[in-house]
């Protein structure tokens, strides 16, 4: 932030192998820096960091517009087709370090599909691999991307109705971070308006936790 006229997030996305985890990532940074496609198996197998052009009409501050960049770290999945959850943990700490270990991490997006139910193991094995890689303060540097949102329309669920039917697995997750929550449409690439609210709430998000960030430490071993 050393433009005072300028803002800059950094955000790092992550979850399981085909939530759309990259795809969110390119639909935040509006590009396609992030390979995204259907496969049978993992399709990010390293982390890459993807950089947004100056956004404008986001942000205002003391009466001033802001501009917007938005920093993306992209990382494999967990699980992982091809690898094991050590090298996927010790993959993304290396990556948080090297590329957020001085500016710091604004906000974990835990990437989940609308589409699919949250179950008492998965949940459990997410939350403690976040925790692994953010320590203890993850609930306040975390919030959840539901993607595949389009789907749950398609079946007649508004966001209010899709929460009083979902598992309580999911609801306790949305407790724990504060019930910071986005829902994203994977039908089509975002729009500019669609992805200028996404953009808005997550910014509300790190406002919320009074615009702290995660310091990462090189690790030495």
């Amino acid at each position: 932030m050393a433009d005072s006229k300028e803002m800059t997030i950094n955000l790092v996305v992550l979850g399981r192998t085909q939530t759309g985890k990259s795809a969110a990532g390119n639909s935040l940074l509006g590009s396609s820096d992030f390979e995204s496609h259907w496969s049978p198996s993992s399709v990010t197998t390293c982390c890459s960091l993807g950089h947004s052009c100056r956004i404008l009409g986001i942000m205002r501050r003391n009466g001033c517009e802001l501009a917007l960049r938005v920093r993306v770290l992209d990382t494999p999945s967990y699980p992982h087709s091809g690898l094991s959850k050590e090298q996927v943990r010790d993959t993304v700490r290396s990556a948080l370090a090297h590329h957020f270990g001085e500016e710091g991490l604004h906000l974990a997006l835990l990437v989940l599909r609308a589409d699919l139910p949250l179950c008492p193991d998965e949940g459990q094995h997410t939350v403690q691999f976040i925790q692994e890689l953010l320590g203890p303060k993850w609930k306040d540097f975390t919030a959840v991307l539901l993607t595949h949102a389009d789907k749950a329309e398609e079946a007649g669920f508004s966001e209010e109705a899709y929460l009083h039917s979902a598992s309580s697995t999911l609801l306790s997750l949305l407790s724990s971070v504060q019930h910071k929550y986005i829902f994203l449409d994977n039908q089509k690439s975002i729009i500019k308006e669609e992805r200028a609210i996404v953009l808005r709430k997550l910014l509300n998000f790190i406002r919320q936790n009074n615009y702290q960030v995660l310091l990462f430490k090189h690790s030495k071993e």
